[in-house]
């Protein structure tokens, strides 16, 4: 029997079905129609790639399977949200729509406020609920940490209940990549999407994968296999944190007597899932985060270089280590996050790049890209945040520490299959680099060290104004982690102010605060 009315779940990053709020709230008091749309003007953005729609597409196929044995597959349209919106509305009267929040990008933010304005004016009621530790409506961060954590330590959400069959709907087609206007963007080693596959990974991170997960986790080498892995799954939840949370929470309890090492490991992992959210609450807060610097000391500070943006995204800048990361990124949807860290910092210190181009090709190469972690993270390796020390990697070194043997570089970089052993780190001193690499491997674009000397020098003098820190206290009272006292802490707070700041937009319902130090650095 068709329903007079329904409810829509309306699944966006929160592609599964445990610990899944909005559905399980939905499916208990009445007939639900869960929707997904896949919208190709989101996919015509310069952050988005078919890498990333590639696994969202197979976690999709998963998904349908999960909610078609609860009884209700998953309906999917085209198009846009709106639009799809208004037909469901006019072949049933939608009571009611339900989904998590999300923090995206601009594009989905202004999508979000046509939605709201839809449901206002159908007298439909949208409820948005929270999925992770982001709190949607804070004006600084004193508190959050506490509110993060009881979100994290609270009971999941119950076990789906059977949902009654919608008969006479046609679920549509999974689009495939050409339906939304995307081309192949050749990732052969890409990570394969879905609940099974999600599921999996952390089962296998928790067996064994995470023993040596804290010493390892720097090098592109070992941080391929020790790394969780979960990125992508938490990204489009096909994982709920939350779940990811609580059963290395349970491994903690229960494995008191295991060597000290894992034990490490463990706390390091559930270290990195509080600053997941930590990160995304600063786009959160200051959803403009995406484009512009969060210190507006930074403004005009550096420029575009389309020549200089071509060699560092195609992994040919010269520096042997710098395009093994590069290229290993390109050909797989990850790297791990120092390795994210040092190609960020020599766009931005070393090449003086302005930071947004650079910014949306690495959003481009991420499979598991996450708006809300990815600008925050870029302006931090960047400099631009007024509350972090900068960290000018040098990326010979990092080389030598991280790939001492030089196999990660001969394994993604084989135009220097020809140089000798010891010189793979710096090829241009090999005597012979002039006849033999001359039409294979590109010239350093500049010398790292005299670039990272004037990038210091130039950051530095603009650090030293009293304006500077004027505008960097008012950065760490709304963006700086309360993990340590940080300089900027008032002997005697004022009471917190309740009220929401209207110079504070928030995401629709859209690390550490070091001392002030003279930059160094990072070897």
């Amino acid at each position: 029997m068709k329903p007079k009315s329904i409810q829509i779940v309306w699944f966006k990053r929160d592609l599964r079905i445990t610990d899944h709020i909005a559905l399980t709230a939905a499916a208990s008091t009445g007939a639900v129609l869960p929707l997904y749309v896949a919208e190709p003007d989101y996919w015509a953005g310069s952050d988005t790639s078919s890498r990333q729609w590639s696994f969202i597409r197979e976690s999709l196929m998963d998904l349908r399977s999960a909610l078609a044995g609860r009884g209700q597959p998953l309906v999917v349209r085209v198009g846009d949200v709106v639009t799809t919106l208004s037909e469901l509305h006019r072949q049933i009267k939608i009571d009611r729509l339900w989904s998590h929040e999300e923090t995206g990008n601009r594009w989905t933010f202004e999508r979000d406020i046509r939605v709201a304005g839809w449901c206002r004016q159908h007298s439909v009621r949208w409820t948005e609920l929270t999925q992770n530790g982001v709190i949607r409506g804070l004006s600084d961060r004193d508190g959050w940490a506490r509110k993060r954590g009881q979100f994290m330590t609270a009971s999941m959400a119950p076990a789906l209940p059977p949902m009654q069959p919608l008969e006479r709907f046609d679920i549509g087609p999974i689009p495939h990549l050409h339906d939304l206007g995307l081309s192949s963007d050749c990732c052969p080693f890409r990570q394969i999407g879905g609940l099974v596959k999600g599921r999996e990974r952390l089962k296998s991170f928790l067996d064994s994968r995470d023993a040596n997960y804290r010493s390892e986790i720097s090098s592109p080498i070992t941080a391929e296999t020790t790394c969780s892995r979960l990125s992508p799954h938490l990204a489009f939840g096909t994982l709920s944190i939350r779940e990811v949370a609580q059963a290395t929470d349970q491994e903690l309890k229960k494995n008191s007597g295991v060597p000290r090492a894992r034990r490490q490991s463990l706390l390091s992992f559930s270290s990195r899932l509080h600053w997941h959210c930590h990160f995304m609450q600063k786009l959160e807060n200051q959803p403009e985060l995406e484009f512009i610097n969060m210190h507006p000391a930074y403004n005009e500070l550096r420029v575009d270089d389309a020549k200089r943006l071509e060699a560092w995204c195609r992994g040919e800048t010269g520096w042997p280590f710098v395009d093994a990361c590069m290229r290993m990124l390109r050909a797989t949807g990850w790297i791990n996050f120092r390795m994210r860290a040092m190609l960020m910092a020599v766009a931005s210190y070393h090449l003086w790049m302005n930071w947004r181009q650079p910014g949306e090709h690495l959003a481009r190469m991420f499979t598991d890209y996450e708006p809300g972690i990815h600008w925050p993270q870029i302006q931090m390796q960047s400099g631009t945040t007024g509350i972090n020390l900068p960290r000018i990697y040098n990326p010979v070194k990092q080389g030598y520490d991280q790939d001492p043997s030089g196999s990660f570089i001969r394994r993604w970089v084989p135009e220097l299959s020809v140089v000798p052993d010891a010189l793979v780190h710096e090829p241009w001193t090999w005597e012979e680099a002039d006849q033999r690499l001359d039409d294979r491997y590109p010239r350093v674009l500049v010398d790292y060290k005299e670039a990272a000397k004037r990038a210091r020098q130039i950051i530095w003098s603009v650090r030293k104004s009293e304006s500077y820190q004027a505008n960097a206290k008012k950065i760490y009272e709304r963006h700086g982690s309360r993990k340590k006292t940080g300089l900027f802490r008032a002997k005697n707070p004022r009471p917190r102010q309740t009220v929401r700041r209207a110079d504070a937009p928030q995401q629709l319902t859209l690390f550490e605060c070091a001392a002030e130090m003279r930059p160094k650095p990072i070897n």
